[in-house]
């Protein structure tokens, strides 16, 4: 709980951050405060999710911050304090049982906690699932939020996460008191915001934890809520913040009554206490009620913690591993999730958590005036090229390789985290893309030229089928023109004369006879390619100054052997789709 109204009282400094704000900083978790925050979601959305959500809740929360490179620490409850006592047992509804030593501190010791209970077990299974992603526990010897703000002010780290707010009491500086991972921000409260719009100090906070009730104080009653935080306020800025406590040591609470009121305060004091006084809970005494006043004081100045320097705050500053099959079994016991499922919502997190921080190594290394090319950097970067480049709900991504993350090939990081960690694998990429971007324009040129380059083995090939067509049908071809002879004798005649003429040595023109037409087709096979033919020519044709070969491609049955007729499609549709592939 903390002060009463404390928050109402601070909310002029209340800031909301994004989520990003906490991107490279080391943050203290007041463990309990975190989990009560997840119980309660819990019971809003009963019946809408399944068995523990609060650890479910608790692992997003966790995964969303190690991606952002922040460093945290569980920090746990110890022992409660003495002064406490009455307090907790009020809380847990048993009143009737505080002992009349339990109200004095000085008699009192503290109580150790029943690690038994529900919500102890609760706490457990929180450490559990944070020391599988690497995240160490801190067990106070006490109060948590008390060790969270001592190593906030001993600057061991940059906040803490807390809803109780005596924690500005016990010397927190920066306090995260909640945050949102679905609107992305953090509800931040910075002292130094509190001093100088307010001008409260921890003193003054104090005296208004004494004034208005606290987890080790019942404050004051017989002025209604809002007159008494109205006077008490009155109270600290008349006295100030450096001499409020002295004034308090030597003269106790009693010196508030001293403290003039306006009139309204004075009407509404009066509808609420018909003695129209201010009536201090605890001992009539005074001096008893001076000396209460000093252990609260004591308290909250001089907490039991583990020191700055202790064994116990060494280990949890240094660097923890994370524990993949630990937390794969631990995601199978409370979700049911497969090790895949696990990996797919955990690496890509841990590997963006590593890139951060080999961002952080070349500008640490930039700003001492060492800038050193990639590949001499010490530490290997973890990204060894880009995919390709995307928009994730707006903004600008690359989809990345990992090397060294087993069970991780890709994912999607954004486009400032690699400018900062590698601008050079962004230059290759760009370069690759822009010469594959020339190459594509390049395309259809040089499918030209290579269809040109073709040509010859196409020729080759057009040479053999038609040599083997021509040996097949060397016997038909005879048997057709003998058998003919009387009518063709004049055809023969021609034909031969234009032999005469070509070259009667080497002459390579074959004439066949066309059952049907009575005409002749004509092959080249000394041209590049075959000349479309729309029609047949009577007869053989003379070519100028080339060697012509002349095929009978009838497809006539009487005149040719079935593999002659067979040989001679395969050429005509070899012929046609040449054609086609040229077009």
């Amino acid at each position: 709980m903390g002060v009463k109204n404390l928050w109402d009282i601070l909310e002029s400094c209340k800031k909301t951050l994004p989520l990003h704000h906490l991107q490279n900083k080391r943050v203290c978790i007041d463990l309990s405060c975190w989990m009560v925050q997840l119980q309660n979601v819990n019971k809003t959305h009963c019946g809408l999710v399944k068995d523990k959500p609060y650890i479910r809740n608790l692992f997003h929360r966790l995964r969303a911050l190690i991606a952002l490179n922040c460093s945290l620490i569980f920090v746990a409850d110890g022992s409660i304090p003495a002064i406490k006592l009455a307090t907790y047992r009020r809380r847990l509804n048993l009143g009737l049982e505080v002992a009349q030593d339990e109200t004095n501190s000085q008699k009192a010791c503290s109580l150790r906690r029943n690690m038994g209970s529900e919500f102890s077990c609760m706490i457990k299974e929180a450490k559990d699932i944070g020391l599988a992603l690497g995240i160490p526990c801190l067990e106070s010897i006490e109060e948590a939020e008390a060790q969270c703000a001592l190593l906030n002010s001993e600057s061991l780290c940059d906040g803490c996460f807390s809803s109780d707010s005596d924690v500005f009491l016990f010397g927190g500086r920066t306090v995260y008191r909640d945050i949102c991972l679905g609107e992305g921000h953090v509800v931040c409260y910075e002292m130094e915001e509190v001093e100088r719009k307010l001008g409260f100090g921890r003193n003054s906070l104090i005296t208004l934890a004494l004034i208005l009730g606290s987890d080790y104080s019942p404050g004051v009653h017989g002025l209604g809520p809002v007159c008494l935080v109205e006077s008490a306020l009155q109270i600290v800025k008349s006295i100030g913040d450096s001499n409020v406590l002295q004034k308090i040591a030597s003269e106790g609470l009693p010196f508030a009554k001293k403290i003039k009121t306006s009139k309204k305060q004075m009407r509404s004091k009066k509808k609420n206490s018909p003695d129209s006084d201010i009536h201090f809970n605890g001992s009539d005494n005074n001096s008893e009620r001076k000396n209460e006043c000093l252990q609260v004081i004591d308290a909250y100045l001089k907490p039991k913690c583990h020191p700055a320097d202790s064994d116990a705050v060494c280990r949890v500053l240094s660097q923890h591993p994370f524990q993949r099959l630990k937390l794969q079994g631990i995601c199978a016991q409370f979700f049911g999730w497969s090790p895949e499922k696990t990996d797919e919502y955990t690496l890509p997190k841990i590997a963006e958590r590593d890139l951060r921080r080999f961002a952080n190594l070349r500008s640490t290394s930039s700003e001492l005036g060492v800038n050193l090319p990639l590949q001499k950097i010490p530490v290997k970067c973890p990204v060894p090229g880009v995919v390709k480049q995307r928009k994730v709900q707006g903004t600008e991504c690359f989809e990345v390789l990992w090397e060294g993350f087993d069970g991780l090939k890709t994912s999607i990081v954004p486009a400032d985290l690699l400018e900062s960690a590698c601008p050079e694998k962004i230059a290759e990429f760009e370069e690759k893309t822009a010469l594959g971007k020339k190459q594509n324009k390049r395309k259809p040129g040089s499918k030209k030229s290579g269809n040109r380059l073709a040509m010859a083995e196409i020729d080759l090939r057009l040479q053999t089928l038609l040599l083997d067509i021509e040996s097949g049908s060397n016997t038909a071809c005879s048997t057709s023109l003998s058998s003919k002879a009387a009518t063709s004798e004049d055809m023969t005649t021609s034909t031969a004369a234009n032999h005469t003429k070509l070259d009667p040595h080497n002459a390579v023109c074959r004439a066949a006879l066309s059952t049907e037409t009575g005409q002749y087709e004509i092959i080249d096979l000394w041209s590049p390619s075959p000349v479309a033919r729309t029609h047949t020519v009577s007869r053989c044709q003379r070519v100028n100054d080339q060697h012509s070969e002349v095929i009978d491609l009838s497809e006539s049955e009487n005149e040719m052997s079935p593999e002659h007729a067979r040989k001679a499609r395969a050429l005509r549709l070899f012929i046609a789709s040449m054609r086609d592939e040229m077009s």
